[in-house]
């Protein structure tokens, strides 16, 4: 499993941040890098009161699924 790990702070109060997460089953690191951005974009549409600091992709080993 892939996620990709971002940072989301409030538009309103930049520094009021948090860490969010994108989970992925059917992609590799390489492509979570290369698709991160569209990705974001769709994730900040629907959350418009928050804008994306830094993201970066990384595999989760077993064990290490956030619920």
């Amino acid at each position: 499993m892939i996620e990709l790990l971002f940072v989301a702070c409030l538009s309103t109060s930049p520094d009021a941040c948090e860490e969010r997460s994108l989970l992925f089953t059917d992609i590799t690191p390489m492509t979570c890098m290369m698709g991160a951005q569209p990705e974001l974009a769709k994730w900040t549409e629907q959350h418009p009161a928050y804008t994306v600091s830094r993201w970066s992709c990384h595999m989760l080993r077993q064990g290490e699924q956030k619920t």
